[in-house]
């Protein structure tokens, strides 16, 4: 387990009165399904389209996905947005309205990590992460992932990543958008470290993005660390999670979601939120969506 470092104390905003999210999420199962951005990343226009597949841009991409797959909810990628300023802003979110779809999320990478020792780079950390927050603000996304780069000057830090991340959802609950931390990177996103972190701000506007494959990728050898993960990040989770059926890990190999059991999770905990299909392995997108968006809608019946 990652150091707590609980010698370190900060004061938090939040009390046990504070204003919370209030997000209107469909009842019914197709409605709450989504999808992302980043599995199409070799056919939406930027650094990783791939030469001789068709281009889709991106304010253009709702509309995409109401075609291909009767769904109309999706969740872009910030490396797919060729500009965040107000003029793009005001014509992606015409395009999706337009398309007569909306925004579950944004998924925001960033280099900078909030953690990190130097003090510079955490206020770097911390600026990226609010900029994208009034992003979501200005296209009717209800919440953001920010991401937690490992830092090269330190271990990870829960004392120094929980007080960046105070300020973070502070700037986000005065602009009513949720903040979303998951289980990606293992080194500074391990599950059980997030839990610790999200407990520790102990805030209504921070909660968990439960990745279904990421963990299980990082853990191939240890499947019970993967899923206790995500069952303690079902626990802290509010609007988005990530469902995936299998994963190939920096090894190589392939790891194999197991979906009934980690539907039966979402469902123990009561998560009302979106369930973002995140399909991310070597066959084709489309076909391997569509099949996800299918038994998805099925377990969520």
């Amino acid at each position: 387990m990652l150091p707590a470092h609980a010698a370190v104390e900060f004061a938090s905003p939040f009390s046990a009165g504070a204003t919370r999210p209030s997000i209107q999420f469909p009842s019914d199962p197709a409605g709450r399904v989504a999808v992302a951005s980043y599995p199409f990343r070799e056919f939406i226009a930027g650094a990783e389209h791939k030469s001789g597949n068709p281009t889709v841009e991106l304010k253009d991409f709702a509309a995409h996905v109401v075609e291909k797959f009767a769904v109309h909810r999706i969740e872009p990628w910030s490396a797919h947005f060729p500009s965040t300023d107000s003029k793009y802003l005001e014509q992606f979110r015409a395009a999706v309205a337009n398309a007569r779809s909306g925004v579950a999320d944004i998924a925001v990478d960033g280099e900078d990590s909030p953690y990190a020792a130097n003090s510079a780079e955490r206020v770097r950390a911390i600026a990226f992460s609010k900029r994208w927050i009034d992003v979501a603000l200005a296209i009717g996304s209800p919440s953001v992932r920010t991401n937690i780069p490992p830092a090269k000057d330190a271990k990870p830090d829960i004392a120094r990543l929980s007080e960046s991340l105070l300020r973070v959802v502070e700037y986000a609950s005065n602009k009513n958008v949720a903040v979303h931390l998951e289980n990606d990177n293992p080194v500074s996103e391990d599950p059980f470290f997030l839990a610790q972190v999200i407990d520790r701000v102990n805030s209504p506007w921070l909660h968990a993005l439960p990745d279904f494959g990421n963990s299980l990728a990082a853990h191939s050898d240890d499947e019970e660390y993967a899923y206790r993960g995500i069952d303690g990040l079902f626990a802290r989770a509010y609007g988005i999670c990530h469902v995936k059926n299998e994963e190939v890990n920096d090894a190589g190999k392939t790891v194999h979601v197991d979906l009934a059991r980690t539907f039966g999770i979402l469902k123990r905990h009561d998560y009302k939120g979106y369930c973002s299909i995140e399909y991310d392995a070597a066959s084709d997108p489309y076909k391997a969506t569509a099949e996800l968006i299918e038994k998805t809608i099925g377990f969520l019946k």
